[in-house]
């Protein structure tokens, strides 16, 4: 018999395959969850002091936008539009942490493409 191999096949690997394998099925059941749960979270994020105000699910779909009267000037709509963006993109930035965060603490810093 070749050194390294017995009767139960490759020196034993095979509880050892088996028990990663169950690994594998329990992260990939965690990840999931963790998504579920990430795709169920709002996140929050003004601009302009407060004037605008985003609100985006964890799904990253805006769903909310509040917009302080006093932040409508007809003269300056540029300057409500670009507040609109910057807490938009701050809200999706947010998200987006939260979801890198969370999946990374499940791969062990592993780099899956999520």
């Amino acid at each position: 018999m070749a050194k390294g191999f017995n009767s139960r096949g490759m020196g034993g690997m095979g509880g050892n395959m088996n028990n990663m394998i169950r690994q594998a099925q329990k992260m990939q059941q965690d990840m999931m969850k963790a998504q579920e749960e990430l795709e169920n979270k709002s996140y929050e994020a003004s601009a302009g002091g407060g004037m605008v105000t985003a609100v985006v699910s964890g799904k990253k779909e805006l769903t909310s936008v509040t917009i302080d009267p006093e932040a409508v000037d007809p003269d300056d709509v540029e300057m409500l539009q670009d507040l609109i963006v910057a807490a938009v993109n701050e809200a999706m930035r947010k998200a987006a942490e939260d979801a890198s965060s969370q999946m990374s603490k499940l791969t062990g810093g592993l780099n899956l493409p999520f």
